[in-house]
């Protein structure tokens, strides 16, 4: 067996510590990395155009999570499958994953970016904007939109690297990415003059390089799945298997569009323009923790999906505790370092003292529940690595849909903004709870089929 043919296989064979070490570390670096650039692109922002630009921004959430959205049903959907058969040593079917994943990305990356330039004006509007904040988030999604499907072949091609046993280049390409945008932002920003529009601009142009070198590596032979003809025609069991799987993440982050939309709206009703602003603030900070869980969910979804596969039960079950065990002391971190230090945190987008107030009151509310959002997060995606797609899907729209939009509807009616960021921890808890017993059941069922090995 050459090294290539081995990279996937040690999943089924090394230790269970060691592989989410391999494998997480890497997902958690980037997407931290990540998180860490949209929190420095906002403090750029925040401090080179203004806080209006920043209100602006937080306008285009909701539209980016839609694309998002659309590129995690693909792309989640791809690499989950892609663990899955990997697994169960069917490797022809591997290869075609590849080729099907790569088309979608065009087909959706570009018909999306069609219909959403078209509308932009009113999508804008509906979400929150005011006659204040437009022409920021118009610049600055007119952009985003034109590299709309460089990003869904980028982030598609990325989780395709890792599920192909190679965690540690999808960490890279995620980091390079990373830094390139970086050194453009404050260039474009504030030496070329671009303000928001300089942003948009260097987030596409980074993606553009380490697109071209993912295609460039999985054009190769030394990938142990990589580009070969006849890989490329749809086909429909590959598709429908891959949105099956991947319609979990994709109604998750459909479901944190609609979210943001009834956030933004009630801000702005309630608290006005610096309201949404305050609230850009407090996502990106709570992103920061989140991306952690979602990396290590990144590490944990090849591990949980090729053991489930070739039916090692037990290493399923012992991935699963450790992950949960890591993200619910990530997140009580998080929580402890916003309920303690809000002011400082909330000080570093922005120096006007109002916007700073307003978000320090978010965070201090929206950071109550942490500890239970990491496990339920993780419960989340073992439920999807492991091809149980309508629990998957259940769990996500529970804490952004179930729960939180009734909340959102009632408890702002008598507590204005304060009903707002109190709506979220309510609804973290009540989905923590839901998950839990969710688990037990499933649990129960391993059980008493006598297939868990060490599941109890």
């Amino acid at each position: 067996m050459t090294k290539k043919e081995a990279a996937p296989l040690v999943l089924g064979t090394e230790p269970i510590g060691k592989l989410l070490t391999q494998y997480a570390i890497p997902a958690i670096i980037a997407m931290t990395a990540s998180s860490l650039y949209n929190i420095t692109d906002s403090i750029f922002i925040g401090h080179g155009v203004g806080s209006l630009a920043l209100a602006g921004l937080a306008i285009c959430f909701p539209l980016m999570n839609l694309a998002a959205a659309f590129g995690a049903l693909v792309g989640v959907g791809g690499a989950a499958l892609l663990s899955l058969r990997l697994g169960q040593k069917d490797y022809d079917t591997a290869n075609h994953i590849l080729g099907n994943v790569l088309v979608l990305n065009l087909i959706i990356g570009i018909s999306f970016a069609i219909v959403a330039q078209i509308f932009l004006e009113p999508i804008l509007y509906f979400f929150g904007a005011s006659e204040h904040t437009l022409p920021y988030a118009y610049d600055f999604m007119t952009i985003i939109l034109f590299g709309n499907v460089v990003t869904h072949m980028y982030l598609g091609l990325n989780a395709l690297l890792r599920s192909a046993g190679h965690p540690q280049k999808s960490m890279y390409a995620t980091i390079f990415t990373v830094i390139i945008n970086l050194a453009l932002n404050p260039l474009f920003i504030f030496g070329f003059g671009w303000g928001i529009r300089g942003s948009a601009t260097a987030t596409i142009i980074s993606q553009v390089a380490m697109l071209l070198w993912q295609l460039r590596f999985f054009n190769g032979k030394g990938s142990f799945i990589h580009f070969r003809k006849g890989i490329f025609k749809l086909k429909k069991d590959i598709t429908s298997n891959i949105f099956a799987i991947g319609l979990s993440p994709f109604l998750m982050n459909a479901a944190a569009c609609v979210i943001v939309i009834i956030i933004n709206q009630g801000l702005i009703r309630y608290g006005g323009d610096l309201a949404v602003g305050a609230y850009g603030i407090v996502n990106r900070v709570a992103f920061l923790f989140v991306m952690v869980v979602m990396g290590l969910n990144q590490g944990l979804q090849p591990i949980a999906g090729y053991n489930y596969g070739a039916g090692l039960y037990s290493r399923v079950d012992a991935v699963l505790r450790r992950s949960i065990l890591v993200a619910t002391m990530v997140m009580a971190s998080g929580m402890a370092i916003v309920e303690l230090f809000p002011h400082a945190v909330a000080s570093i987008f922005t120096t006007d003292e109002e916007l700073t107030s307003l978000a320090v009151v978010g965070m201090r509310f929206v950071f109550m529940s942490f500890p239970v959002v990491g496990f339920q997060m993780v419960v989340t995606t073992f439920f999807q690595s492991i091809g149980m797609a309508k629990k998957a899907i259940f769990l996500s729209l529970t804490r952004q849909v179930i729960c939180l939009i009734p909340l959102l509807t009632i408890l702002p009616r008598f507590w204005g903004t304060s009903g707002i960021w109190l709506s979220m921890p309510m609804s973290d808890v009540i989905a923590a709870v839901l998950t839990a017993i969710m688990l037990a059941a499933q649990y129960r069922r391993f059980k008493a089929a006598g297939s868990a090995g060490s599941v109890a």
